[in-house]
């Protein structure tokens, strides 16, 4: 650790004013899950470290026509709310299968969206990967079990957050707030490719925030669930997972949405699904035209190709268990 000042700012006003003088050596504290790991591994060193615990705004689930979260509701409150367990059940599922009580506890929605890579060249002092500005990634030729086997490249990441996959399958679009302002985008837009940036896996600028996340209000027959495979039954992420959102009229689909976890270094949607089960029942050979079309254009490296066939039975497995529910 080094020394650094820690600031205690209680509304959004003040966080602004905050991070309008950051110089790129400011970073927010909300769970610390993931901060604190990185100041101990020698990741950061910044000059300021804001805490967001007290600004009270940010903690609110709001119900209305459909749902807003504030960025610092806990994963543990988030599973446990019997609305979001009604009307987004998906979304229950996925936070009730992050980490440990002791980390959902902590956790925060806003910090497992914008959480860094779980990469263990990345996480390693000793090495100075593609996004630390080094010259290599070091997973294509070292150890690559856990990368990426779509939209790698140059840096095979997988990106590791269970609830962005789930909110963007329900439509999610993301607040964010800081010093110019605020704006709302598509949470599926919120998360970039390496090629694109390899320093950052999202749009944040150094002085912005995620402030809240708005989910739209389901229709009525809506069938959501949220799959993950995992090596460990507890604290662990995904090796790959699966969000499936459905809406339906008298058995037929009327539209689809399709959510990759742990297999890209963003959430990987499938947007050939909608259009391949749009107007038609969930039947056995849809099914496996789904599973089969999640899995084209995968190219693994050389330890990881067993994710291929682990996401298309993931993904079989959780269509024919919504259409048991049809």
């Amino acid at each position: 650790m080094y020394n650094f000042e820690y600031l205690n700012p209680t509304s959004l006003e003040e966080v602004s004013e905050v991070l309008a003088h950051s110089d790129g050596e400011t970073v927010l504290l909300a769970g610390g899950t993931d901060l604190l790991d990185r100041l101990k591994e020698h990741l950061l060193r910044p000059r300021q470290v804001v805490n967001l615990k007290n600004v009270r705004e940010l903690y609110t689930i709001e119900r209305n026509e459909g749902l807003t979260i504030g960025a610092l509701v806990t994963i543990a409150d988030l599973a446990a709310d019997a609305y979001i367990q009604e009307n987004y059940p998906a979304l229950s599922q996925a936070a009730r299968s992050i980490a440990t009580p002791q980390i959902r506890n902590m956790g925060t929605v806003g910090g497992n969206l914008a959480q860094r890579p779980r990469c263990w060249y990345f996480r390693g002092v000793e090495y100075r990967c593609l996004k630390k500005g080094g010259r290599k990634c070091y997973a294509v030729e070292g150890l690559n079990k856990y990368h990426a086997i779509m939209g790698g490249g140059p840096c095979y990441i997988v990106h590791p957050s269970d609830l962005a996959p789930v909110l963007i399958a329900y439509g999610a679009r993301v607040t964010i707030s800081g010093a110019n302002g605020t704006r709302e985008i598509p949470l599926e837009q919120f998360f970039q490719l390496p090629a694109k940036d390899l320093k950052k896996e999202n749009v944040l600028n150094e002085n912005e925030m995620i402030t809240r996340i708005t989910l739209p209000p389901q229709p009525e027959n809506t069938y959501s669930l949220y799959l993950k495979f995992k090596e460990l039954e507890s604290h662990d992420f995904a090796v790959v997972s699966v969000a499936v959102v459905l809406h339906t009229r008298k058995k037929r689909i009327t539209d689809a949405s399709l959510v990759l976890g742990g297999v890209a270094p963003i959430p990987w949607k499938i947007p050939e699904a909608g259009a391949l089960l749009k107007g038609k029942e969930l039947t056995e050979p849809a099914i496996q035209a789904v599973a089969e079309q999640s899995v084209k254009g995968s190219d693994p490296l050389p330890q990881n190709g067993y994710k291929v066939h682990l996401t298309r039975n993931l993904v079989r497995r959780a269509l024919t268990e919504i259409q048991q529910q049809l």
